[in-house]
């Protein structure tokens, strides 16, 4: 089995929080985005992993040490790490088609913004699998249609009239992968394009054309990264599920806690100082930061940042910030000062 994750994007709608670091290595619940993602894929699919692919973006933003990351992260499960780099950002086809020398055999492709819990066997019959999720806004989502036999034949993005209420999360599985890489081919030799960009949906029509059958994977959750706002809501849900589950170890033993107060869940990393403070529930606080005479709840707070005299909720602090002040929900990006 090969993971391929299309990770080239700068994200935008993260920002200032990806000024600095691409949106996947974001930390959440301690660990980047993109490391538990294909931590949890692996898990789902409970059998070897050969080769972890990743698509990169820029060299200049994606650089040597987000290489090593990666590739420590791939080894780290086993698997062969391949790197590849999209030098324009023409879409989710394209992006695919960039790691075409390892397209081929059974393969998970997995967009680097969503997180996922879940618990289920592929279905051995499918040509495919596409995760989806119920939701309660269909209309807001790219959502699959169904026949009788509970197979996939169509893809409708954001129906005005109802289709289904199950919702593309943007994890994919190929009985083989190459399958997808004729068709993506095809879509850019025909120049086939939406919003000015070769999709992956172009190359799955193509499939189902050909009759190909793709079946559902339904999540039991599925957690966003997109924004400021769904992130910090992503980092509670996951560390209420680190809390459950008992899987990780959630305080660093080398925290310095000085009137302390912790309601769990919290994540709080190495060498990071709490002195007079109440912390939690759903905050994590990243490795070296210091945090003194505050209040913080419902927050994510990265690495060696300084944190006073401050009642935060619904806040989001990026990497060596310092912040002495009143606001409560803010988002302050890398190298902010505020005192």
């Amino acid at each position: 089995m090969k993971i391929i994750v299309p990770m080239a994007g700068r994200g935008s709608r993260l920002r200032p929080h990806s000024l600095t670091v691409p949106k996947p290595l974001i930390p959440v619940a301690g660990q980047p985005i993109v490391h538990r993602l294909v931590k949890d894929i692996a898990k789902v699919l409970d059998e070897p992993i050969e080769e972890i692919a990743f698509v990169l973006g820029d060299p200049a933003w994606f650089d040597d040490e987000v290489v090593g990351q990666l590739v420590d992260l791939a080894e780290g499960l086993g698997a062969h790490p391949s790197i590849y780099r999209q030098d324009r950002p023409l879409g989710t086809g394209h992006a695919i088609m960039c790691a075409a020398e390892s397209l081929s055999g059974p393969a998970v492709i997995a967009y680097a913004d969503t997180l996922i819990r879940a618990t289920f066997d592929l279905d051995q019959e499918a040509d495919s699998v596409i995760w989806t999720k119920k939701v309660d806004n269909p209309e807001a989502f790219g959502v699959v249609k169904l026949n009788d036999k509970q197979e996939i034949v169509e893809l409708v993005e954001k129906p005005e009239q109802f289709v289904s209420d199950q919702a593309v999360i943007g994890i994919y599985y190929f009985k083989d992968v190459a399958v997808l890489k004729d068709k993506l081919q095809e879509v850019l030799e025909e120049n086939i394009m939406n919003g000015g960009e070769y999709q992956i949906n172009d190359g799955i029509k193509k499939m189902m054309a050909d009759g190909k059958v793709f079946k559902t994977g339904t999540v039991d959750e599925w957690m966003d990264c997109g924004n400021k706002a769904v992130t910090v809501e992503t980092n509670g849900r996951m560390l209420q599920f680190l809390h459950d589950d008992k899987e990780e170890k959630l305080v660093a033993e080398s925290a310095k806690l000085e009137n302390a107060s912790i309601i769990p869940p919290c994540y709080i990393g190495e060498n990071v100082v709490l002195k007079d403070v109440t912390i939690g529930p759903n905050v994590s606080v990243g490795r070296g930061t210091k945090i003194v005479n505050s209040i913080v709840k419902n927050s994510l707070i990265q690495n060696d940042s300084v944190i006073k005299n401050v009642n935060l909720d619904q806040a989001m602090i990026g990497n060596h910030v310092k912040y002495d002040g009143k606001f409560t929900q803010v988002s302050l990006g890398d190298y902010t000062v505020l005192e």
